[in-house]
């Protein structure tokens, strides 16, 4: 179990933390290779939430369904300022023998509307942070802004790249979360919580309690279901969905795949799954499946404005792209880092 513990020094009574940064550009990886890992899925799946197995065929959507009066699309980005090395803490204060790695993350979440034919950006929230696992790891201060430090604890049985990464992951879902939250209750044009429907970009887990809430996943990493029902996805047209099933992995969803309109290719093009909560009545989850049907192929995007598309929709790009510049400059921040660590600028940065 990961957890993380803020760390950060306020006040300045602690005192100060030896570190270095990481020469290699953050976008390559570390001169010291940490390696990526991933696991396979061992998914649990009862396709017969909807409809048995056997009778499974592509669905169409259902123009009766009343429309939502606003969806509000929630998005979050993250992006490694540098790689960075704490020394270690002798306790006599002599030079350290080793060093931990860690990093310095710029993220932010946001939410836009889309409500009346117009589109428009709700609220938008940035942090920095230090993740590592140095118990004596303190906040870095730049004159850039400040690194507020998060310690994790790493897994023994994978590289502690991927916890510092899964623990940037969580501060990143957490302000997501916030701003989905946020955004409900400020109730964007008078539009009442019922009557919208929030779009979260990516799986749902940690979100799950949100009220009409679906997440949103644009690739596939793995084959959930067995072959004879990933037919019926490959069958589907524009706008139809598979129906829907109920999914477990280290927590449970009801999902379901659902074509965007998009040009002839592969079996799989134009292909999203959508999620909701394992907890809801059937009833309002086939009414979820039914309105991402009716909704979300108006926003799909084109290949020459978009180089995901259709699966990256437009109020997502959008989005992405202003928080993206909210984030500031990374050769600025890396500049600070540096200047923050007594280092000097190396040549060609």
């Amino acid at each position: 179990m990961i957890s993380d513990i803020e760390v950060g020094r306020r006040d300045g009574s602690r005192p100060g933390m030896r570190f270095s940064v990481d020469g290699w550009d953050p976008t390559y990886g570390m001169s010291l290779e940490l390696e990526d890992y991933l696991g396979e899925s061992t998914a649990r799946v009862d396709p017969a939430v909807e409809v048995p197995a056997n009778l499974w065929k592509p669905v169409d959507p259902d123009p009766g369904r009343p429309l939502p009066e606003a969806l509000l699309f929630v998005d979050g980005v993250r992006r490694v300022d540098a790689r960075v090395w704490i020394d270690d803490h002798p306790p006599n204060g002599s030079a350290a023998a080793a060093a931990s790695a860690a990093l310095c993350a710029s993220y932010a979440a946001g939410v836009v509307c889309c409500c009346r034919q117009q589109a428009h950006l709700v609220l938008a929230e940035r942090r920095r942070g230090l993740f590592t696992i140095a118990s004596h790891a303190t906040d870095i201060s730049t004159w850039a802004g400040d690194y507020v430090a998060s310690r994790t604890t790493a897994s023994p049985t994978a590289p502690l790249a991927m916890a510092l990464s899964q623990a940037l992951q969580r501060r990143l879902g957490e302000i997501e979360v916030r701003a989905a939250v946020a955004a409900r209750e400020t109730a964007p044009h008078g539009v009442r919580p019922d009557r919208a429907l929030l779009v979260v970009d990516g799986p749902l887990r940690g979100r799950q309690h949100l009220p009409r809430t679906i997440g949103y996943i644009k690739s596939h990493r793995s084959s959930y279901l067995p072959a004879e029902l990933n037919a019926v996805v490959a069958a589907l047209g524009a706008g139809q969905r598979t129906p829907v099933f109920l999914m477990g992995t280290s927590w449970d969803r009801h999902a379901w795949y659902l074509r965007l309109p998009s040009a002839p290719g592969a079996p799989w093009a134009g292909v999203v799954r959508i999620e909701c909560s394992a907890d809801l009545p059937s009833g309002e989850v086939i009414e979820l499946a039914e309105l991402s049907q009716l909704c979300l192929g108006r926003f799909a995007s084109t290949e020459y404005k978009d180089g995901r598309a259709p699966q990256n929709l437009y109020p997502i790009a959008g989005l992405e792209r202003e928080l993206r510049r909210r984030l500031g400059d990374a050769r600025l921040l890396y500049r600070a880092l540096r200047q923050a660590a007594g280092q000097t600028e190396p040549a060609g940065r």
